[in-house]
């Protein structure tokens, strides 16, 4: 299942729901900082595209002088993208098979941001999107994360638009509710998903 939402929309909070109810959740984020750890090949590639400035002393990425380079440079940006992306894709590929190999009814969950933006959508049995209204994300971005409002539009803004992420889903979670009902929504996905898996390996 590939679960994906815009920045505040409560993706992350349903992910843990679903985690807690038993699904084996593999974390985007998670991954792409794995792949770029010292000794990495992606690392490497890195270094050789943007220099030694993007290297702490310690060996790591200086993630804060990257993103400097690549805000606002397109061109740079699809340069990392293609150095990070089929690393975290093969990564993460890895764990899906383990998952499968440990427990074949083993309901794996990709969290990943950026579903939308990639090419990838039709290789997940179910895309789950979590959505929340713009007026919504920028509040709890503001009140709960510190965000100017500015920066909060801006911020979602840069993502894929409300429209796009909504063209791929199978199965929409509105999270504009309380927490309570966005947590009912993904109990209930869990149980059609479940009762699913149970019947392919019956």
């Amino acid at each position: 299942m590939g679960l994906t939402g815009g920045i505040a929309s409560g993706k992350s909070v349903v992910a843990r729901r679903l985690g807690d109810l038993g699904a084996v959740v593999v974390d985007a984020d998670q991954v792409a900082r794995e792949v770029v750890e010292p000794g990495t090949p992606a690392l490497a590639a890195i270094a050789a595209e943007f220099g030694d400035d993007v290297i702490l002393a310690d060996g790591s990425l200086d993630r804060a002088a990257l993103g400097a380079l690549i805000f606002s440079n397109p061109a740079k940006r699809a340069v990392l993208n293609g150095i990070t992306h089929p690393a975290v894709y093969a990564a993460s590929q890895k764990q899906f098979a383990a998952a499968g190999t440990a427990d074949p009814a083993a309901v794996v969950v990709y969290d990943v941001p950026l579903l939308a933006e990639g090419t990838r959508a039709d290789e997940f049995d179910l895309v789950v999107v979590v959505h929340a209204s713009t007026d919504t994300r920028v509040q709890r971005m503001v009140e709960l994360r510190g965000y100017s409002r500015d920066d909060a539009l801006r911020r979602i803004g840069s993502q894929a638009s409300d429209a796009d992420r909504l063209a791929i889903a199978d199965v929409v979670i509105d999270s504009d509710g309380t927490l309570e009902e966005t947590m009912a929504q993904a109990d209930k996905l869990w149980a059609t998903v479940t009762a699913s898996a149970e019947s392919k390996h019956r």
